[in-house]
């Protein structure tokens, strides 16, 4: 899974997240679930044409979204970025549903 999640992202913690992300660069998407087939219903889902303009990053740190739920199409509605867990490794990360974790 792939959430995309701009909410949340002020200057700074983008800045921070960079950084920290910034080892982790890959040339080739690390994910088995993309290319989407085609945008979803709001312009959302990342096509193979959209995949070229991405810098890609080895799932290493696990981000803490806040949303309201999961869509029909697997997607979350309303995301937010709350943080990095550090306390989480990212092999034992599984789907949550609104509510939990």
């Amino acid at each position: 899974m792939l959430p995309e999640c701009r909410n949340g992202f002020v200057p700074e913690t983008r800045r921070q997240v960079f950084a920290k992300l910034r080892p982790f660069v890959v040339s080739d998407c690390p994910f088995v679930n993309l290319p989407e087939t085609e945008k979803g219903r709001w312009g959302t889902g990342l096509t193979a044409d959209d995949m070229k303009k991405c810098v890609w990053v080895r799932p290493e740190l696990v981000a803490r979204i806040e949303y309201l739920e999961w869509t029909d199409g697997d997607h979350l509605r309303h995301a937010k970025f709350a943080g990095l867990r550090e306390d989480k490794n990212p092999r034992s990360v599984a789907k949550e549903h609104a509510g939990e974790g």
